[in-house]
């Protein structure tokens, strides 16, 4: 029997609480302009997670919610404004911040809209210009 890794995540406050569960579909860093300004950051680091991954412990009435595109519902906590995941419907996936899951071994995979970047991070890992095609943007690399 194989063991799934579990770890806990809370907003800034402690009265949002939750478990991620099992592997990330992806994890990276994404350079658009509104993670930015959302992430009060240079980048915002995320990881990809199934939406059945995500469980809420603590705190569900406490959650609040920020619509601005079809393609993000971006979640915080109403007590203490702390960010905590954005829900991406139209791909199947939920992007916990990576900030919010301390416990969690955060390895960068890919670069998201590096075009946009506003710090550059020579890591080795792959850079691209929008997203990868089966997101639905180009799936252009671009250098470092």
């Amino acid at each position: 029997m194989e063991k799934t890794s579990s770890y806990i995540g809370s907003c800034f406050c402690g009265a949002v609480q939750f478990t991620v569960s099992g592997e990330p579909a992806a994890m990276g860093y994404c350079h658009c302009d509104s993670c930015r300004r959302w992430s009060a950051g240079p980048v915002n680091a995320f990881t990809l997670w199934k939406p059945s991954a995500l469980r809420i412990t603590q705190g569900a009435g406490k959650i609040g919610t920020y619509h601005k595109t079809p393609l993000s519902y971006r979640k915080w906590c109403k007590s203490c404004g702390g960010h905590l995941f954005t829900e991406h419907p139209e791909w199947g996936l939920t992007d916990v911040y990576a900030a919010v899951i301390p416990e969690f071994p955060f390895k960068v995979g890919v670069h998201v809209n590096y075009q946009e970047t506003v710090l550059r991070i020579q890591d080795g890992a792959p850079k691209l210009k929008d997203l990868p095609k089966e997101m639905g943007g180009s799936g252009v690399a671009v250098p470092e």
